[in-house]
């Protein structure tokens, strides 16, 4: 038992970083993430001076079929209002080679959406991502997160 406790400290202190604010991931279906279907995040916030950093992770399978994704972002601010953002992230090199960190047939790509941003009221805000792709389906998407970091910027 202890040998397990000891095995497994190392990781759980790895896992808490202090600069993360907000951090979920959602699966998405590998074998065709439709742009009906989005993935959503609900993020409460109480301080308007913090300054963070916004994040995209995406992790898809190495069939994934073209070396970007594009991904619409909706936020929809505690007072309702909506800002759309549409986003393109590159997942491979001209020659395929991918960009993330791979693990078996999985590779994990981080990126930013917004950087040294303020949330500009409190409450909580929800953020949808959806397939930005032209094809009806995307095959090779396997998991969305969102990360929102405290920025180092003063």
């Amino acid at each position: 038992m202890r040998i397990a406790v000891v095995a497994l400290l190392p990781m759980l202190m790895a896992s808490c970083d202090g600069s993360v604010f907000y951090n979920e991931n959602r699966n998405v279906d590998e074998h065709g993430w439709n742009p009906a279907d989005s993935v959503s995040f609900d993020v409460e916030v109480t301080d308007t001076n913090r300054i963070f950093d916004f994040l995209v992770e995406i992790r898809n399978t190495t069939e994934y079929a073209y070396s970007n994704t594009f991904l619409f972002i909706n936020t929809t601010f505690p007072d309702g209002s909506i800002a759309r953002d549409t986003m393109e992230y590159p997942l491979a090199d001209p020659s395929g080679a991918w960009y993330g960190k791979r693990s078996g047939r999985y590779v994990d790509t981080r990126y930013y959406f917004r950087r040294n941003a303020r949330f500009p009221m409190t409450g909580t805000y929800h953020f949808a991502i959806t397939n930005g792709m032209r094809d009806e389906a995307i095959s090779g998407l396997k998991d969305i997160g969102f990360r929102i970091e405290y920025s180092k910027m003063k």
